[in-house]
């Protein structure tokens, strides 16, 4: 990671022609804001004097407390590439403060800074790797979304049935442009749906590139003329979009989670971790597949997991293990979805696995079938529970859990529970097409 300093800023600004300044936060539920600013400006944001009005950020404040600053992190500094050659556009990811000069409580990433300061404490050090999966569909006529696509490409197809392939290679080189490292990119199993994957990197990072990844998607499908989707469902009959999370713990520079003396190549930690995900895995369901539409992912049929269960040999479980040992053991856990706010869900995760290691939460042993195939009767037997069936039923869940309301901190954890359960209801009230389909006409 760079460390630039305010000076390397200000040069920067000034040898690259870059007149505009974003200085970018994401709020509660995910969504990227920013305060643009002229580059006469950004000394004095440099110097954390940029102040903005909170109260105006679904999930942040009361009018009267709504004065907050926006302190930079200056090594999140990166210039767009899809913007003008003259006259520029950066920007610099900023931590929220409040006038005091303490941290805002509902800032996402300070949630996560703060797990991950926690974790250092204990002398670990966290790596997260994404898969993240999305759409491109055609624009309307007035340039507003729809889900049409002519395509019917499926799993690693190529051009010219694979119709965003242009489109998705120039994605990868904008986003090599910023910095990133990008492992692969390939077409997914369902029509028009798509996915990119960048390296890992320690967990605050990870969730930077998280946001910049999809602002850079977003940016580059609407040049060609299609729009970037990251709904986890967004057509019935089809895969939804997924954001698998691969992660590793390293402790003096050494993997955890390996042991070559081990029957599978696992730690004892290894094994814990585990156990604390999937401890507190029905709670941190309500961060991690944070939208009404993020359940109808998670229902048979299309790859997405529905139980809490681990396996190092079968592909579909909630907790995969993959085939990689030594230094390359990871955790990869595959029900998160790309609508999920990245910061507080690496933060409940990561939270999760670790107090799975203080407390040594073994796991129940891992299933090397499909739970799918299994009876009720055979699932009860071993005790397989499942992931909760909707967002009403995640939130009660997220709210019962004492560990996951602590790493949220209490402002953040009310506010997200009350709004989630009233966009449940709000969701229940609505009459859907469905309902007209097969209602109307008989009743």
């Amino acid at each position: 990671m760079s460390s630039y300093t305010k000076q390397d800023i200000i040069r920067m600004v000034e040898e690259e022609d870059v007149e505009f300044i974003r200085l970018q936060f994401t709020d509660m539920f995910g969504t990227l804001k920013n305060v643009a600013i002229t580059k006469s400006q950004l000394e004095k944001a440099l110097n954390n004097r940029c102040m903005f009005d909170a109260s105006s950020i679904e999930g942040f404040v009361r009018i009267e407390e709504s004065d907050m600053y926006l302190c930079p992190d200056l090594d999140t500094f990166a210039i767009f590439p899809w913007r003008p050659q003259q006259g520029k556009v950066a920007r610099i990811i900023c931590d929220i403060y409040r006038p005091d000069k303490t941290p805002f409580e509902g800032d996402p990433r300070y949630i996560l800074r703060r797990t991950i300061d926690e974790a250092a404490k204990l002398g670990y050090h966290l790596d997260v790797g994404p898969e993240c999966e999305f759409f491109l569909f055609h624009t309307d006529e007035d340039g507003g979304p729809t889900t049409v696509s002519h395509e019917r490409a499926g799993f690693f197809d190529l051009g010219p049935v694979d119709l965003g392939e242009n489109a998705r290679r120039d994605m990868v080189l904008t986003l090599e442009d910023m910095g990133f490292e990008i492992e692969s990119s390939h077409h997914e199993a369902a029509p028009a749906q798509h996915r990119i994957d960048f390296r890992y990197d320690e967990a605050l990072k990870t969730a930077d590139n998280i946001m910049t990844f999809k602002l850079a998607v977003k940016t580059i499908a609407k040049r060609f003329g299609l729009f970037a989707s990251f709904m986890p469902k967004p057509k019935y009959g089809i895969n939804g979009s997924g954001m698998h999370l691969n992660i590793s713990v390293t402790k003096d520079g050494r993997n955890i989670f390996a042991d070559p003396q081990d029957k599978r190549g696992l730690s004892a930690e290894a094994y814990y971790f585990i156990g604390g995900l999937m401890e507190h895995m029905r709670g941190m369901t309500a961060v991690t597949n944070p939208l009404v539409n993020s359940y109808k992912r998670l229902v048979p049929g299309f790859e997405a997991p529905i139980y809490i269960t681990w396996s190092e040999s079968h592909r579909r479980p909630l907790i995969r293990i993959p085939v990689e040992r030594g230094e390359s053991t990871r955790i990869e856990l595959r029900s998160p979805d790309p609508a999920a706010n990245p910061y507080l869900a690496l933060a409940v995760c990561l939270a999760a696995g670790l107090d799975g290691i203080k407390n040594k939460i073994l796991p129940p042993e891992p299933v090397s079938v499909s739970v799918m195939e299994m009876t009720k009767a055979e699932r009860e037997s071993l005790h397989i529970t499942a992931l909760p069936a909707n967002l009403r039923e995640a939130v009660d869940e997220l709210e019962k859990d004492p560990l996951l309301r602590k790493v949220l901190g209490d402002h953040i954890s009310e506010k997200y529970a009350e709004e989630k359960h009233a966009e449940w209801e709000d969701y229940c009230r609505q009459v859907t097409g469905w309902e007209i389909d097969n209602y109307l006409y008989k009743i």
